[in-house]
Order: C-alpha cells, then sequence, then structure tokens
C-alpha cells in the first residue's frame, strides 16, 4: 500500500463537498485503502487524513506540531470562543491547571452521588411500555448532571429543553463550516444560518445568565465555576473576563453532554439489537449490586462488562468521529512533508472501523476489551478522548457516569425498540442517533410475572408436571 494518495471525486471549489455531507462516513471509511495519509479537499482547502493509529498517535503525541486548528476548530471557535478545547497549545496548558482541579480524583465520589440522584429523578418518570424518546432523556440527564457537578447549580427544565433543540442546529452548522470553509458563506442570510446563529446567540444567553446570578450570589461551593471567576495568573494577576468564562462554561456543558449522552444511546441501541449482550449485562449487574438498584461510587470498578459495553459503543459510533489540527512548522507525516498551516484530519470512526486494526470491526463485541485480549495497537487506534496532553479533562467524569448510568438503567429495566424504528448514524459535529425511540419494561416485574405463571401452570419449584407438545 502507498503511503500516501489522493481521495477521488474532487470538485472545483467545493473539493469533497459532496460526498463529506451526503455519506462521510461511506466516504472516509473507504479512504485507508488509498495510502496511510490520504489527500482531501475541503472546498479550496487542501487537507491530509490520517489513517493508520500510530500515525495518529504521532500527531496527538506532538501538539506543539500539530497544534488545534484547522476548519473544524476554526468552526467550533464560533461557539465556545478559546475554551479549552479550541484554544492553542500555549494557552490550553495554562487553561487546564486552572480546570484541572474540577477533575481530580478525589471529587469523583461526590460527582457520582450527585449522577446517582439525577439518574434517580429521571428513571422515576418512566412508565411500563410507554415509549421514551431515550437519546433526548439522556441528553437532558447528561446536561443536568454537568450542571450541578461542575457548576454546583440546577437548570430549569426550559432551559435543558432550549439546549437540546440548540445543538443539532449548532452541530449541523459547525460541520457545514468545517466541509466548506469559505467565510462568506458563512454569512449568507439563509434559513441554516439563521438557525445556526439563532442556536448560538440563545446558548450563550443561557450560559451568561447562569454566570451572572453565579457572581451575584454568595456561594461556598468550591466547583469549577468558583475556580473560573476566582482565577488569576500569578505572574500578569489577568482574569478570566465574563466572555472568557463563558467561553470555558460553554465548552464544558457540551462537552459534558454530547459525549456521554451519545455514548450511552449507542449503546443502548447496540443491546436492543443483541439481547445476548443485554442479558449478561443484567446478570454482571445484578451480581454486582446484590439487590440493589441503584450502584454507588464503591461498585465502578467491578461494573467491568458495563464499562466495556460503553467503550466498545464508542469504537463502532464515536461522537468526535472527525478531528482536525493545524501544523506549526514545518515537519514530516508518513514520509510526507507538510509545510506550517498545513490541516491534518484523523477520524476515530475510521480508526475503530479499520478490519486491519480490528478483526470483524462491524460486530458489536464488548468482549474484545477483555483484559490480554485487546493489543497495543488496538488501544492506540481507541482514541475517542483524544490523547496526550490534548486529551479530554473529563473522560473519567465521563466514563463513570456512562457507566453508572448503564448500570442503573439495566438493574431496572429492559428496553425495547419501537418496532418500526430506523436508526442511522448521524453524522454532523457529533455523531449522534437521532430520535431514539424505546420501550422500557420493569426487568423485576417481567421476572415476577414469569415465576407466577411458571407456578400457575403447574411448572414451579416441585412441581412434576411434564411440559406438553409445542402447539
Amino acid at each position: 500500500m502507498p503511503a500516501t494518495g489522493l481521495a477521488p471525486g474532487r470538485l472545483p471549489v467545493l473539493g469533497h463537498a459532496v460526498p463529506l455531507l451526503r455519506r462521510p462516513l461511506e466516504f472516509l471509511t473507504s479512504l485507508p485503502a488509498l495510502g496511510d495519509l490520504v489527500e482531501v479537499r475541503l472546498g479550496p482547502l487542501r487537507a491530509f487524513l490520517v489513517c493508520r493509529p500510530e500515525l495518529v498517535q504521532q500527531v496527538l503525541l506532538k501538539p506543539r506540531t500539530f497544534d488545534k486548528g484547522g476548519p473544524l476548530f476554526e468552526a467550533a471557535r464560533l461557539l465556545v470562543g478559546n475554551g479549552l478545547v479550541t484554544s492553542g497549545w500555549a494557552e490550553h496548558r495554562i487553561q487546564r491547571r486552572l480546570v484541572q482541579p474540577a477533575f481530580h480524583s478525589s471529587r469523583m465520589a461526590q460527582y457520582v452521588s450527585v449522577m446517582g440522584e439525577e439518574i434517580e429523578a429521571a428513571l422515576s418518570q418512566w412508565q411500563e411500555d410507554r415509549a421514551i424518546e431515550l437519546n433526548a432523556v439522556l441528553h437532558a440527564l447528561t446536561i443536568r448532571v454537568t450542571m450541578r457537578t461542575l457548576f454546583s447549580t440546577t437548570i430549569d427544565g426550559r432551559a435543558v429543553d432550549d439546549v437540546q433543540r440548540c445543538l443539532p442546529a449548532i452541530f449541523r452548522g459547525i460541520y457545514r463550516r468545517m466541509i466548506v470553509p469559505i467565510a462568506p458563506l458563512g454569512k449568507l442570510p439563509t434559513p441554516e444560518n439563521r438557525r445556526f446563529n439563532q442556536a448560538r446567540a440563545r446558548l450563550h444567553t443561557i450560559i451568561n445568565e447562569t454566570v451572572q446570578a453565579r457572581k451575584g450570589a454568595s456561594s461556598d461551593a468550591e466547583d469549577l465555576l468558583s475556580t473560573l471567576i476566582g482565577a488569576a495568573d500569578e505572574e500578569s494577576g489577568k482574569r478570566f473576563t465574563d466572555e472568557e468564562i463563558r467561553d470555558q462554561v460553554m465548552t464544558l456543558l457540551i462537552g459534558g453532554t454530547e459525549t456521554t449522552a451519545s455514548a450511552l444511546a449507542w449503546a443502548f441501541h447496540l443491546l436492543g439489537r443483541h439481547p445476548e449482550a443485554e442479558q449478561k449485562l443484567q446478570s454482571d449487574v445484578d451480581g454486582v449490586l446484590g439487590g440493589r438498584l441503584m450502584p454507588a461510587f464503591r461498585d465502578l470498578p467491578a461494573l467491568d462488562y458495563a464499562r466495556r459495553i460503553v467503550t466498545e459503543a464508542l469504537r463502532l459510533y464515536p461522537p468526535a468521529w472527525i478531528l482536525t489540527r493545524t501544523t506549526t512548522i514545518e515537519t514530516e507525516l508518513a514520509g510526507r512533508p507538510l509545510a506550517p498551516g498545513t490541516t491534518v484530519l484523523f477520524s476515530p470512526y475510521v480508526l475503530g472501523r479499520d478490519p486491519r486494526v480490528f478483526p470483524d470491526p462491524e460486530c458489536f463485541d464488548p468482549d474484545r476489551w477483555l483484559p490480554g485480549r485487546a493489543s497495543a495497537v488496538q488501544r492506540s487506534a481507541m482514541v475517542p478522548f483524544s490523547a496526550g496532553s490534548r486529551k479530554c479533562i473529563g473522560d473519567s467524569f465521563g466514563m463513570a457516569e456512562a457507566t453508572l448510568a448503564l448500570a442503573a438503567i439495566s438493574a431496572r429495566w429492559k428496553l425495547r425498540p419501537v418496532p418500526g424504528t430506523t436508526i442511522r448514524p448521524m453524522p454532523k459535529a457529533s455523531l449522534n442517533t437521532g430520535p431514539l425511540l424505546m420501550l422500557p419494561q420493569q426487568r423485576h416485574r417481567l421476572a415476577r410475572t414469569a415465576a407466577c405463571a411458571s407456578q400457575s401452570n403447574g411448572y414451579g419449584a416441585g412441581s412434576t408436571r411434564q411440559a406438553g407438545p409445542s402447539i
């Protein structure tokens, strides 16, 4: 296989915008066959997709050479400004030092307690065989958890609904601006641009109101928002402006919502199609909880199968499915020289489905992540949270929340897809299930009903009646 290749189907000005808008997942997964580094065009912009895990690791572990940038992050800055996810290498070091204490392992037990309360509140609304839109439920849950754990504040139902309505328009707008990074197009008064601008303005308003309310109230909370409000640079004494605080809060709200909720939605979708994995999960959760319905912080290490399910869902459907970097100096990758300012792409979706790395890559197999089974190359290909110094600051937080929610829901409910529901990945700036209609069925009620039916038919414990023929 050649080290480098050129993607087919480029159009003048538009580049590869047509396949990247119409069938991006199929288009990108076809490119590794062309080389380890494949040239694509984002509109008129030349870019290179990195197709090998070891080369992606090279990019991620050299953040000063391959810095945050490119059309994805330029578009994202329209929403989150120069926050922790989008800032350059030098600024990121300072920002991360300020934010890191909020994600210290010593705080995780407290966070898990809040997660449990919010999960309990969400599940209390469910009714037997009454369809729920699970994707929306999970996004509302993760919004509330993020606001309570990191910002010690609750968010009312109207604001939660507004955030959920805004995010799809935001992600569509960011992705379109990435695929065709021609600034004037984003300023045209099209319906799509108006929706994007309105959604962005509403999100900014929600966060500004949250920050101002907190600054105007007396609070002894030692949380991230307090850190941001009181943070000062030791050398210059500079403090975050209100706009900079908003950028960080916006970054962490969206990051803390989208990845976890989407991973959980995909996990339950996959379990709905693989009942044997669902049964194994339920058995494992029952064994760990011993009759309890809500896991505690101490249970997380033992919920290994639940964690493997989340990991496998992230391999198959990583929310951050395509990302960009920009070279800061002249460098080389896969034997090809790259000039400063070159856009480099990598796709966790493509890496996770590479048959050279993952045997039978389309198969949902949580046990591929058993200790000793996953190879070093496979682990290096799993970058749903990125890697190196720019790895997602909330990766442990998100995995704990996803594992806890998966176990808590599975302890109580079976979730069945509504008949006729078709789920297709929705690749925008995030890879989402879209509406996910599922029917909850209480596990313990089902177990009791089955036992009663068995006994009433003479098949209970101690019965000597023989089963008759099937009819």
